[in-house]
């Protein structure tokens, strides 16, 4: 399994504690990736200081899990790098779970560009290869209280 954009977050914390042994979590930030390690000494996670769209690897993974990293590339090349990623990672029969801003979500995040998605649009964009299982749209709640919509959406490698 590996968490795209995971940081700091406790995905990889809750995984370890249902017995997980596979983890490997990719972020931007070495910082998020220190603070995530420094919570799970001795625990059986890869981590991974990488920007998604550039050259890292990975032992091939059942799941792939991205809660909003895809949304942040808006160049074209870099979307094509993370699909390439995703494509050689993902074994097949495998799962891909992705979340990103849904058409009516923020045109903005943290004061960068992003990218909106339906699920029609995000299969389109991962190609053939990954067939849509499942969707549904959310609303997140932000820390400052605005409202973010997002599309969930699972796919099958096939």
């Amino acid at each position: 399994m590996i968490d795209i954009g995971g940081g700091d977050s406790r995905l990889v914390d809750h995984l370890i504690a249902l017995g997980v042994r596979c983890v490997a979590v990719l972020d931007i930030s070495a910082t998020a990736l220190r603070r995530a390690a420094a919570r799970l000494p001795g625990a059986p996670v890869t981590w991974i200081e990488a920007d998604v769209a550039s050259e890292w690897s990975a032992p091939p993974v059942d799941l792939w899990h991205d809660r909003a990293a895809f949304h942040f590339l808006t160049d074209a090349a870099d979307r094509a790098r993370y699909v390439a990623h995703l494509s050689q990672l993902l074994k097949p029969g495998g799962q891909a779970i992705l979340a990103t801003f849904a058409l009516d979500g923020p045109q903005k995040c943290s004061g960068l560009p992003v990218m909106r998605y339906s699920a029609e649009t995000l299969a389109a964009e991962l190609g053939p290869t990954f067939r849509l299982v499942e969707t549904l749209t959310d609303e997140h709640h932000t820390p400052t209280g605005g409202v973010q919509r997002f599309c969930y959406n699972r796919f099958i490698r096939d």
